[in-house]
């Protein structure tokens, strides 16, 4: 392949040179999500000059993702990320191809999508989505390059790489059964500091370049854990072998009659989903009770009459919930999904159980569209 000065630091780079860079320009890489840890991870692939990148992601640029997704401008409020991102790496780097998937990874899509890409890199938001791209990179034999973050804490790790004597790990090893929604806040409802996404999706294009062009050491069947605020850092095997009771899709038929969302808790299909157009309607009605789910610490605050119980004293004050309709509100809507799945078990034949989706950010954002 004829040399490329935009690569000139990579050619003159010991143990890399021309052959790390045609590996590169040969390969094709899946990144699933182009938030915070996505929008790093694409920016430094692309311009290291990976010679393929998809991006998937379903989601639009809101004002919130401009704290810590840097790519994104506000003049971009609104716009769809994958076609956005894929835009602008276009022009950072026009000698490779970008590939945008404006669409939420499912069983139904994710086996056609992941097949005809060499790594996957997991940079989502949610448990339903990693260990459904977990299971079908296993099947695939993808590479999978994992990150994630929580305040001010990151974690890394390569997946379905077999090590010097043959043993691959997988996300469902380190997490065996999917966490109760009730302990697992995402950023939305936890927070995030800013710089943490930018400094763990960048390590996942290092990952994922290290493996592709065969240098150094990867984190395959290790998982690695970094907190900002003290910069302590931990380097941690993965087990090799499930507990008892624990398995994972053994065909790609089975894989796509799994119900992941339900595998992880988030989805009751008895429950009424509020839009946040129609919940000033409801709260406003007599046999209406809003029931906020969230700490009594958590910002904003629910400007209209309601009661306030956390999710987790929620089943010892089962008395207070005393109208016909109750509707629930979180923060992003998944303590709220998971409230009304636990009300509707235990008072749902006495009373009708909605939530809120997309919690008080979706009425904040509502509010001023």
């Amino acid at each position: 392949m004829e040399r490329n000065e935009r690569y000139a630091r990579h050619y003159t780079l010991p143990g890399f040179g021309e052959k790390g860079q045609n590996k590169l320009s040969n390969a094709k890489v899946l990144i699933i999500g182009a938030g915070g840890l996505g929008v790093p991870a694409l920016q430094y692939l692309a311009a290291a000059g990976v010679g393929t990148i998809g991006i998937v992601d379903h989601d639009h640029i809101e004002l919130s993702n401009l704290q810590r997704q840097v790519l994104y401008s506000t003049e971009e409020i609104g716009l769809a990320k994958a076609t956005t991102a894929s835009k602008k790496m276009s022009q950072l780097n026009p000698d490779i191809k970008i590939i945008p998937y404006v669409l939420q990874l499912t069983v139904e899509n994710a086996i056609n999508l992941i097949k005809g890409f060499d790594m996957i890199l997991d940079c989502t938001d949610n448990f339903t989505t990693r260990y459904l791209l977990s299971d079908a990179c296993r099947l695939l034999e993808k590479p999978l390059v994992f990150g994630a973050i929580y305040q001010y804490e990151g974690q890394l790790a390569v997946f379905n790489v077999a090590d010097e004597v043959g043993i691959k790990t997988t996300y469902r090893h380190l997490f065996p059964t999917p966490p109760d929604p009730l302990y697992a806040p995402d950023c939305n409802d936890a927070g995030v500091l800013g710089v943490l996404p930018g400094i763990i999706g960048t390590m996942q294009a290092a990952e994922t370049i290290k493996h592709l062009t065969a240098i150094g050491q990867i984190l395959n069947n290790k998982l690695m854990s970094i907190n900002l605020l003290s910069y302590q850092t931990l380097l941690l095997d993965i087990p090799h072998t499930l507990p008892k009771g624990s398995a994972y899709p053994m065909s790609i038929a089975e894989f796509e009659a799994t119900d992941y969302a339900y595998l992880c808790g988030v989805r009751s299909t008895e429950i009424q989903v509020i839009q946040p157009e129609t919940f000033k309607q409801l709260y406003q009605q007599q046999d209406v009770l809003i029931l906020d789910v969230r700490n009594q610490d958590e910002l904003p605050r629910l400007n209209l009459p309601h009661i306030q119980i956390p999710l987790p004293s929620l089943t010892g004050q089962l008395h207070l919930l005393d109208k016909p309709h109750i509707v629930i509100v979180c923060q992003s809507g998944i303590r709220s999904l998971k409230a009304a799945s636990i009300l509707q078990e235990k008072i749902g034949d006495n009373h009708q159980i909605s939530h809120l989706k997309g919690g008080v950010n979706a009425l904040e954002k509502h509010k001023h569209e």
